[in-house]
């Protein structure tokens, strides 16, 4: 599947040639465009704004190896994630609530003089979306490849991260995020799925990638040329008459790709060989006119629709719409077992007509963390001052198919709607910080181990909670009085000597079998362990 997809991707986004066509997004939708590794904003010959490299979690800049082969500034650098910043690294893009289009352009370009384009994942929002596997396809390291996909982002962060395979550094050229219609590309019945790009055509057009067709969302049209096949020939049709039925919501597709179309000489089908990944669904959408004014009544062009040798729908464009207006339909493929999904349009009068083709595979989102808890392990980061090194960064659970944070382990919650931080294990991890309040948001934390750092500060009150099992806080800085809410927990091992703590144990503890003893808090520390069988023992320990 990894190769498959590289190769997707040289065949469906090809390097562009010059500068996009002007983007204008109405003013109330949000648009990002970060220049990876790029150390200035400057604006492109589209007048559009290309931000300097920012919202990063780490990694270093990077220029490719012959950047007058780019024609576009922003196809230039790079930005890479060595694993001295750890196995998973992100972009965290601030933007409110809704549906996002986002495309990223990836290139190596043997920037790093090694010959070796690296292997690596990219999550988007928790999710897997594009697996890099060496080797690359030489074009594809040599020039870059652009892939983009349509999500909901409901947390105000649109993260896109990267997690290392092996020991490779990954790499990104560019992020570019638009915000697109909430109710775009029928989000009732696609709205918890991940879009992915697997093919948009404009056909009868001949230019490719962003130096073809780029609409008000910042999706690149390309032509099919590539991807059709005819026995007859085809014919390409174009007018500049306007289209009615065009940039109009959710979708805003754009006239300028229905006043382009194909059909065919002579007679004979029309089909479109689409490369896909087998064991995943597809929503192929269709987009017809009619543009011949040869056509001018009902009847007069009927074809039918075949998907994969299944005829799903017969068409007659003008008898649905009329002449020079568009026509938009979609159709999910379930359950395909192939790596080529085909479309084909078989004559019934005249002869077929398309003038755009798009195809997403439908990917399930992965169980994300939950919310509450990403945020208290956020400020758990901040406050042990957690090294870069142990890539706590994005979503600490997911995706399920990564390692969790460094020292981090977790489980699906009891509906297996959400994932929960169960274990944190950072022991001996040379921590100087506090243990922050937030951890009262860890809800079902079992074990926590932050033993022989150099935390200071009190113990917080959140420690208190019933999922919590083990605790071994020992051989630290920590000062002042054991919290009362620890009595109300199910601990069965508790460590804490080696700190500064005072005071006397809460009576509360009594209740899960303490029994008696005192923590001083003059120059004696004393050794708290409750065993399994919820036996306390006291044991003075001197404190030099």
């Amino acid at each position: 599947m990894p190769h498959l997809l590289l190769l997707i991707l040289s065949l469906l986004t090809p390097i562009s040639l010059s500068s996009p066509s002007p983007v204008s997004p109405q003013s109330h939708y949000v648009s990002h465009r970060i220049d990876c590794g790029g150390r200035e904003t400057f604006t492109a010959a589209d007048h559009q704004t290309w931000y300097s490299d920012q919202y990063y979690t780490g990694g270093a800049p990077g220029l490719v190896s012959e950047p007058r082969r780019f024609p576009l500034k922003q196809e230039q650098t790079l930005r890479f994630f060595p694993v001295a910043s750890g196995k998973k690294n992100c972009y965290i893009l601030p933007v409110p609530a809704g549906r996002y289009h986002l495309r990223t352009f990836t290139v190596y370009d043997n920037y790093d003089g090694k010959l070796h384009p690296p292997s690596f994942d990219v999550a988007v929002d928790g999710t897997v979306v594009f697996p890099w596997r060496s080797p690359w396809p030489d074009d594809v390291a040599k020039s870059g490849a652009y892939s983009d996909l349509l999500a909901f982002v409901a947390d105000g962060e649109a993260d896109v991260c990267f997690y290392s395979i092996a020991t490779d550094p990954p790499v990104i050229g560019s992020i570019e995020v638009f915000q697109v219609d909430p109710l775009s590309y029928d989000s009732p019945a696609t709205g918890d799925l991940i879009l992915v790009n697997y093919g948009r055509l404009s056909c009868g057009s001949e230019s490719f990638g962003l130096g073809g067709l780029v609409d008000r969302f910042g999706r690149a049209w390309q032509s099919d040329r590539g991807f059709r096949v005819s026995s007859k020939g085809v014919k390409a049709l174009s007018s500049g008459r306007r289209v009615y039925g065009t940039d109009q919501r959710p979708n805003y597709f754009p006239e300028k790709l229905y006043q382009e179309a194909v059909t065919v000489l002579g007679g004979g089908d029309l089909e479109y060989r689409l490369p896909v990944d087998a064991k995943l669904d597809y929503l192929v959408w269709f987009h017809f006119v009619e543009i011949d004014v040869s056509v001018n009544s009902a009847g007069k062009r009927v074809f039918d629709v075949l998907v994969n040798g299944v005829n799903v729908r017969r068409i007659d464009v003008f008898k649905e719409v009329g002449r020079f207006s568009a026509l938009n339909w979609h159709y999910t493929v379930k359950d395909l077992n192939t790596t080529v999904l085909s479309v084909k349009l078989v004559p019934v009068v005249g002869t077929p007509i398309i003038s755009g083709l798009e195809n997403y595979a439908l990917v399930p989102r992965d169980l994300a963390t939950v919310p509450d808890q990403v945020a208290g392990m956020r400020a758990l980061k901040e406050s042990l001052k957690i090294p870069g090194r142990m890539g706590w960064n994005g979503d600490p659970c997911a995706p399920s198919a990564w390692d969790a944070w460094e020292g981090v382990t977790c489980r699906p919650n009891k509906g297996k709607t959400a994932l929960v931080v169960s274990q944190i294990d950072l022991g001996s991890q040379g921590l100087k910080g506090y243990i922050s309040e937030q951890i009262a948001l860890l809800l079902d934390l079992v074990s926590l181990n932050l033993s022989s750092n150099s935390l200071e500060g009190t113990l917080p009150s959140g420690l208190g909670h019933k999922s919590l099992v083990r605790l071994d806080l020992s051989n630290n800085q920590l000062s002042g009085l054991i919290p009362d809410s620890l009595a109300s927990s199910n601990l069965q091992l508790v460590l804490l000597n080696g700190n500064k703590l005072e005071g006397r144990v809460p009576e509360k503890l009594y209740s899960i079998g303490v029994h008696g003893g005192a923590i001083e808090y003059a120059n004696t520390i004393y050794l708290l362990v409750m065993s399994v069988e919820s036996a306390l023992d006291i044991r003075a320990m001197a404190y030099r």
